[in-house]
Order: C-alpha cells, then sequence, then structure tokens
C-alpha cells in the first residue's frame, strides 16, 4: 500500500478522531515532503527544516538537534492512541522497526506500558491485523538489562518499542552518575545506549514533550541520534520569567477551544448561589458552604448518570468530587469534617481519600489502591482530597465536581481544571448537560472565572495556542440555529455570519417581545387540546384567538413606573394576530404519535424493588446553585426554591411520572404509587424532617422520575390483543437546532461544493422556503435535493433529534430515528431520506423506513380525520438525486 493508502487504512481501522487522523496525515505529509527525514546517519538539517517549512508554515525551528515535529492536541483528545497511529504508520509505511517512548513520570510511565500491552482495555494496536499474531515486543526501563539477552538472537517480533521513564533518568544525571542506561550489558556487550545508538530507524516518541525541554536525562537522550522525533502535548510552551516561552516545532495544533466545539471533552462550568455575596461570610462557612453545594452538585450528577445509563443501556458511571486543599494540615482537616457525622449525617465517611504525601507505607499502598481504581462502580470512594492538582498520565473519566479551597487566581483555576476532569466517560458528548459538563464550584470567584473565560486569550475561547493559524485555516464555532418564526418574530437571535443577510425581527421593544413569548407559550398549549385546534390552521380562527389575547393579557406583567420612550402601549391584538400568522406560516404540523395497546392488554410494567441508590442520599438547598458554561456562557439552575405543594409526598414522584408518554395512569396507578412509595421511603430513612422530604422531592421531581422511568423500561412486558396509534399532539413547535461548523462565510446552498469531504463542516443559506434561516448538511447529495425543496416544496426543513419521536427498535435501548427532510407541497407531506444505494438493503435502514412508514400511515389517518393533508415516505437513493429531478419523480420511491 502506497503511504497515503496506510493513512486512509490506520484511520478506520483504529477508529481515529478527527484531529487523530488530521496528525497522522501530516505526519505522512511531512516525510513526504522531506524524505531524507527517515535517513539514518548525518543529515542536512537546515535542508530539512526548509522543505517542510514549505509545507507548514507553522513551522519555525526543529528546536532539537534531530528532525522533531511537535503535536499540540487538546486533553482528552486521545494522544497515547495516536502514538500507536504514529508506530503503526511508520512500521507499515516506511519500514521503521524502532521506537523509544519516553514518559515524564512514574504514572504515565506504568500507564503507557499498560496501554501498549496486548488484551488490555485501551491497547492501543487494537485493529492493526499486522500485530495480532506478533504484536510490538515491549521493552522498559524495567526489564531491558534481562531482556538483553534476546537481543544477540534477535527478537521474534518485527516492531520493537522502547520505554523509559525520563524522570529516573534525570535523578541519575543530577546525581552526578552516569545514568544506568549507559552502562556496560553482560549480555550485549555494550550499554544498552549504546545499542540503541546504532540503530538506523530509532524513532523518539515524546509523551507530555512540555516536561523535557531544558531535562538533564533529555540532553543524555539526544545522544541516542535518532532520525526523528515526534511530541506530544497539551500544552506547547515553556514556562520563563518573562512568560510562556512557545515551541517553534508545531505541525498540527488542536486547543481546547476546538475541543469544546467538536464535543471531543466536557464542557467546563463555574458554580455558584444565585444572587450570592461571599463578602458576607467568613472563610470558614464560605468554605463549608461550598463543600456543601459541592456535594448536592455530585449528588444530583450521579442521578443524571444512573438515569442516563437506564435510559441507554450503557454501563453506569460513577462521578467524584475532587477537593484542592491549601497544604496537607487543611487537607486533614476536610478529611475529618467530611468523614464527621454532622457532614450530610456521615454518609461520605467511607467514600472519602486524601491523596497527598503525608501518607507512607500501608496507607499509602492503600491509597494510590483506591485512587486508582476510582473509576470503578464498585470502589466506594466519591471525593478525593488533594493538595495539588493530580499530574498528567491521571486520566480518569468520571470527576465531575472539583471544589478548590486554596487560594488561586482564576486563569489558574481555571487551567488546573482542564486536563483533569475534561474526559468524556462515553467517549463523545452524550447531549445530556449534567452528563457532559466539569462542574467548578467557585462561590468567591465565580466573576473573576468568567470574565477570565471570556477574554481573547484566555484557553477555553484560544483557537491558536501559540501562533497564529495560516489564512485558510479552518476554525470551527458552535451556532445555535432557531426557528424561522423565532427569528422574525424576535424571539431569538441568531449570531451574525458573514455573508448571511438576517430578517429583522418584527417586534423590539421591551413590552412587545413580552406579548409575542406570552402568545408563543398560550399557544403552544393548544398542541394537546386536539379538540379545539387539531391542526395549527385552527390558531387563526378568531375565537381562538380571542382565548389568546385574554390569556396575554391576564399574564402580562404590569408596567413599573413610568414607561420609557419605546414602551408606549401596545396593541396586544395585533401583536398576537402577528406571531400566530407567522406560527402557522413558518411551520409543518407535525403530531406526536404514540403507539399504544388496545384490546385485552395482557403485559405493561411489572413490579420491581427500586434501586434509590442514585437519588436516596439527595439533599435540601435552602438556595439555588447557578451553573454558568465557560463555553458557551449558558447558564442553568440547580433550583432549591418551593414549588407546587402536593398532597402527599409519593404524589411529586407520581405527577412527574404521568407526564412520560408510554405510562398509562389508569392501568399502572398501584405501581406508581408503590414505586414512589419506596423512593420517599428511602429519602425519609437520611432526611430530618417532612419540610426536608418535601423541599428534596419539589427540587429534584424531574430527576427522581426520570430515573424511576428508566428503571421501569427495564421491567416492561410486552404483549396485548393489538396496538393503535394514538394522537397526544396535534401539532408540535419547530425544534431549534445546535450545528458545529466552520467558522467564517456561510456558503449558497446552490453553489457547487468544491471540496466535498468539508461540507459536514459547512453551514448553509440563501433559503425561501426553509424554515431554519441555515442548515446543516451530511453530504453532497442532502445539498442538491435541498435545491429540488426550493424549488418544487412549499415549505421544507431538516428536523432535530426529538421532532419526531419514532423510535425503530423494542426494548430498553429505543434508538431514535430522525429523518433526512420533512417537505409540504400542495397536496402532502413527504418524509424523506436520501441514503447511499448501497445501504438501502442494510437492516439498519429498513427497520428506519418500517418505522417511519407506519409512522406516515398514522399521521395520514389523522390528517384524513381533519382536513389535513396524508404524509408519505420517501426512502431516495443517493444517485437518483439531481437538478433535473422533480418531487414527482421521486415519490416512485415511496415505503408503504
Amino acid at each position: 500500500m502506497s503511504a497515503e493508502q496506510v493513512v486512509r487504512s490506520l484511520s478506520g481501522r483504529l477508529s481515529l478522531r478527527a484531529p487523530q487522523r488530521e496528525s497522522l496525515e501530516q505526519l505522512a505529509r511531512a516525510i513526504a515532503v522531506a524524505p531524507d527525514t527517515l535517513a539514518h546517519g548525518e543529515r542536512d538539517l537546515p535542508a530539512l527544516l526548509a522543505q517542510m517549512q514549505a509545507a507548514f508554515p507553522l513551522l519555525k525551528d526543529f528546536d532539537r538537534e534531530f528532525p522533531s515535529l511537535c503535536f499540540a492536541l487538546a486533553t482528552g483528545v486521545g494522544k497515547t492512541r495516536l502514538m500507536g497511529a504514529f508506530i503503526s504508520y511508520l512500521y507499515l509505511a516506511h519500514g521503521i522497526q524502532n521506537f523509544f517512548v519516553m514518559a515524564p513520570n512514574l504514572t504515565i510511565y506504568n500507564k503507557l506500558i499498560a496501554d501498549f500491552t496486548p488484551n488490555t482495555p485501551k491497547y492501543v494496536f487494537k485493529g492493526v491485523a499486522e500485530f495480532a499474531v506478533s504484536p510490538p515486543e515491549i521493552i522498559t526501563g524495567d526489564n531491558y538489562e534481562q531482556r538483553g539477552a534476546n537481543l544477540q538472537g534477535g527478537l521474534l517480533s518485527p516492531v520493537t518499542i522502547n520505554i523509559f521513564n525520563i524522570s529516573k533518568i534525570n535523578s541519575e544525571v543530577r546525581g552526578g552518575k552516569s545514568p544506568r542506561i549507559k552502562r556496560l550489558s553482560e549480555y550485549i556487550g555494550q550499554s544498552y545506549f549504546d545499542y540503541l545508538a546504532a540503530l538506523p530507524d530509532l524513532v523518539l516518541l515524546m509523551d507530555e514533550s512540555h516536561r523535557y525541554r531544558a531535562s538533564a536525562g533529555v540532553r543524555a537522550i539526544n545522544e541516542l541520534k535518532p532520525i526523528l522525533g515526534l511530541e506530544l502535548t497539551a500544552t506547547p510552551f515553556v514556562e520563563s520569567a518573562k512568560g510562556p516561552v512557545p515551541f517553534r516545532n508545531v505541525v498540527v495544533d488542536y486547543p481546547l477551544a476546538r475541543a469544546l466545539d467538536d464535543g471531543f471533552v466536557k464542557s467546563p462550568a463555574v458554580v455558584t448561589q444565585r444572587n450570592f455575596n461571599p463578602a458576607q461570610y467568613p472563610a470558614d462557612a464560605l468554605e463549608r458552604i461550598k463543600l456543601q453545594d459541592g456535594v448536592r452538585l455530585h449528588e444530583a450528577t450521579k442521578v443524571e448518570l444512573t438515569t442516563y445509563a437506564h435510559q441507554n443501556g450503557v454501563r453506569l458511571v460513577k462521578p467524584f468530587m475532587l477537593v484542592i486543599a491549601r497544604d496537607t494540615t487543611h487537607a486533614g482537616q476536610l478529611l475529618d469534617l467530611i468523614q464527621s457525622a454532622e457532614f450530610f449525617e456521615g454518609r461520605y465517611r467511607d467514600k472519602v481519600i486524601q491523596v497527598d504525601s503525608s501518607k507512607s507505607g500501608v496507607d499509602e499502598e492503600q491509597m494510590v489502591s483506591r485512587l486508582l481504581a476510582v473509576e470503578s462502580v464498585d470502589e466506594p470512594t466519591e471525593i478525593v482530597i488533594h493538595v495539588n492538582m493530580l499530574k498528567e498520565g491521571w486520566d480518569v473519566t468520571n470527576l465531575y465536581t472539583i471544589v478548590p479551597l486554596r487560594a488561586a487566581n482564576a486563569r489558574t483555576l481555571i487551567e488546573q481544571s482542564i486536563g483533569r476532569g475534561l474526559r468524556l466517560p462515553y467517549g463523545q458528548r452524550t447531549g445530556v448537560a449534567a452528563v457532559d459538563r466539569l462542574n467548578i464550584v467557585a462561590h468567591d470567584r465565580f466573576q473573576e472565572i468568567v470574565d477570565e473565560a471570556n477574554r481573547p486569550d484566555s484557553t477555553i475561547r484560544l483557537q491558536q495556542l501559540i501562533l497564529d493559524a495560516p489564512e485558510d485555516d479552518a476554525r470551527k464555532v458552535s451556532i445555535d440555529v432557531p426557528s424561522l418564526a423565532d427569528v422574525e418574530l424576535g424571539l431569538a437571535v441568531l449570531p451574525g455570519v458573514p455573508g448571511m443577510e438576517i430578517r429583522q425581527p418584527v417586534y423590539t421593544t421591551s413590552r412587545e417581545m413580552e406579548v409575542v413569548r406570552l402568545a408563543r407559550q398560550v399557544a403552544a398549549s393548544y398542541e394537546i387540546r386536539r379538540d379545539l385546534a387539531p391542526t395549527s390552521g385552527a390558531l387563526l380562527n378568531a375565537p381562538i384567538q380571542a382565548e389568546i389575547v385574554a390569556a396575554v393579557r391576564q399574564q402580562m406583567a404590569p408596567a413599573q413606573g413610568d414607561l420609557l420612550p419605546e414602551e408606549t402601549p401596545v396593541d396586544v391584538a395585533a401583536i398576537v394576530a402577528q406571531t400566530i400568522q407567522s406560527v402557522v406560516e413558518r411551520s409543518i404540523d407535525i403530531p406526536r404519535i404514540v403507539v399504544v395497546p388496545t384490546g385485552e392488554v395482557v403485559g405493561g410494567f411489572r413490579p420491581f424493588s427500586l434501586d434509590t441508590r442514585g437519588f436516596a442520599s439527595l439533599q435540601p438547598g435552602e438556595r439555588d446553585i447557578l451553573i454558568q458554561n465557560l463555553h458557551n456562557h449558558a447558564q442553568e439552575t440547580l433550583a432549591a426554591q418551593a414549588g407546587i405543594v402536593e398532597q402527599r409526598p409519593e404524589d411529586y414522584i407520581v405527577h412527574g411520572l404521568m407526564d412520560f408518554d408510554d405510562i398509562d395512569y389508569d392501568s399502572h396507578a398501584e405501581l406508581l404509587y408503590d414505586l414512589a412509595g419506596q423512593a420517599v421511603a428511602a429519602l425519609r430513612e437520611k432526611l430530618a424532617s417532612d419540610d426536608e422530604l418535601r423541599n428534596v422531592l419539589d427540587g429534584y421531581r424531574r430527576l427522581i422520575s426520570d430515573n424511576i422511568h428508566a428503571q421501569m423500561l427495564d421491567h416492561f412486558d410486552e404483549g396485548s390483543v393489538g396496538y393503535v396509534a394514538e394522537v397526544k399532539r396535534g401539532f408540535t413547535a419547530i425544534k431549534s437546532c445546535s450545528y458545529s461548523a466552520t467558522a467564517g462565510e456561510i456558503h449558497y446552498f446552490r453553489d457547487t461544493v468544491a471540496e466535498i469531504g468539508k461540507i459536514k463542516q459547512m453551514l448553509f443559506g440563501g433559503f425561501e422556503k426553509c424554515l431554519y434561516p441555515l442548515q446543516k448538511f451530511d453530504s453532497d447529495t442532502e445539498r442538491r435535493f435541498a435545491v429540488i425543496l426550493e424549488r418544487e416544496a412549499a415549505k421544507w426543513f431538516k428536523p432535530a433529534k426529538g421532532q419526531f419521536q419514532i423510535f425503530y427498535r423494542l426494548g430498553a435501548e429505543q434508538p431514535e430515528y430522525v429523518p433526512d427532510f420533512v417537505a409540504e407541497t400542495a397536496n402532502e407531506i413527504l418524509m424523506c431520506e436520501t441514503k447511499a444505494r448501497g445501504d438501502l438493503a442494510s437492516e439498519e435502514v429498513l427497520a428506519k423506513a418500517a418505522a417511519a412508514a407506519r409512522w406516515c400511515a398514522h399521521a395520514s389517518d389523522y390528517g384524513k380525520a381533519v382536513g389535513g393533508k396524508p404524509w408519505r415516505y420517501l426512502l431516495i437513493p443517493h444517485d437518483e438525486v439531481a437538478d433535473n429531478r422533480t418531487l414527482a419523480y421521486l415519490s416512485r420511491f415511496s415505503v408503504e
């Protein structure tokens, strides 16, 4: 295979993420433009540098005595796996057989050995068939003297990987000794160092390479004269008295801001109490409040993670909280407090560990053992107290809450959280905010951290950490795209983007906007009132509009004091009429259809013993906890205020469960109250009073209800005489979308796309009939189909997840099908999917098509009953989509 073919093959076999694939491609490119890079012996370094600089404008110098390239990738993207890809590529494409991997400390050293060892969970060569029978030989700083005997007869494996801890070599050099690796070996007649230096194809890989600059050990390692160095780090600079000094050999820069945009890491958020003034509290009281709120947040996160695992049939993740202490004495005091009976009634007595240098002997071994096992759901630790942020190599994915109790400025607090807690437990974002977020509890630094995060050079916002990118460098941004109706009415603002003209909102003053918001809310309530509004068009009827106007007037807040100039009295009826007109014109009636059993039901939810571990320790709160996302500035509140007062405690939960479409109260009332009773009993055991119990049930009713519903799905028996489609809503509002795309100019949807491979990174505009101002396409086929819809449909859009709620498999895991397009014509509504012809017969495509066709049949029945339009499902082969095709022609691909 050619080098390019090897890159493509490895990208697929190793399931490389986009930044990993980009790094591998750039390594191949560097070798292609400077082939002598892999030559042994004396080379013309200035000539090699000049050749590479022509391809890499950011490259200024190799920074070492041999060609060395730095790949600056944000923490959590997968640098260790990338090392495996580098080694596989260099062996398969160029025949390189000898590698030397440097680790900066003992933690990473042990982790690398584990990850390069076959049959381990994170084995880096999993999927590389060439290493399946003869995996690379792993020689370490602990066994190289014993393995030296094998060198005489030659090793069986085609590839040898040496893994060494540079800190061990550093200590030997600083002690005035010659490093042990340089001492004579009786097995090979020379030092192991000399043996390595004589190899004609040694490649040096440096993990966390920012730790190696100006290192005594690395100066010794330079004498190995490797043919190539590959550096990996998330912080490509070294600190100096004058500030950070950037690396000059960076060829790939993928900073945290891009990782956040692309969804490869958790979103960091700063947490405080709403309307909190830290100046009102002494230091010890403030410290306790932060700890208590951290635990409140931790408990809520536990519930969210448990619920997500149940709902999606994935492994359970046990979160833990990290508390940063000032010193070992302070850490000991915090340990005593958390283990005391007065701290959450002693529930964390056996769930907290102190990690610092104060331990030794058996205590130290036990501490390290618990720390290394903190990701296991069977290990009880939920709080870790540490004096310094845990060092590189501690790659846990279940750190969700950080409580810093040591004095530090905002920049330090942000940077310390990065790397230790941003890794995602499921490898990608889930779409559930609490599962995708890292919380930093900082009541006393809240505004300072927010301001720091908003600085142009903040780590979270900075798109290039070191050097300015070339002009054609693609930078991704996250854009929330509201419906066109909301934009036109002024309810939502679409970020200004060059090349995109946005219609000015019809209403702009505060009083006008209040009427518009209330009109939308009241109109939405008619979705479930099918007797009055079977379709959205019924909202235009005079009697219903009169009801909406009356409801809006009743809910409008009275103007306070004198009206501002722009707050002149508004014509409520006129604004309501305009709002409803816009909503109806800018939507397609999508009914909410639920399939329910009919006849003699012989199935349903079975009784079971509720697992209350996920929420039994929820605590009442005196204040709301405010969570602000540092990346996208969104705010979320963990509410503590009182809401509706229910007659008995179980009602809080039962009423929450009744909101689920798949729970029929009449058939399951006894079960619902039994489950609610189990939950209330578990909470009552932990809470001091009935008031506290109601506080928790009210504040966390959604979390508890979601958790119980997820468990109920595991105890469902199917079986009935038959099923019938029940329409819950006559129409539903168009949901907003969120896209990650390349920043810059919006592309006109009719223009031919020059680089088809980048179409998923592009946003398109210029539509006249689309219900969104912007759209994103997964393929050029979709873009061309949009051209056809703009020409022939009355209106169309690409629906967001949750718009239809069509599920195509039964059981606890019910994947949702989101069709590519929905289009309304003069006579019918089309649900459309464009698919590669070779995939049309796949089991998953057929299952989705069958579910969608059934949904369309039910929607057609409803449309016929209320005077609406019929629905059809089209499954269109990709090679049938062309500008000369009509919708009438493409309708031949209808699925019944």
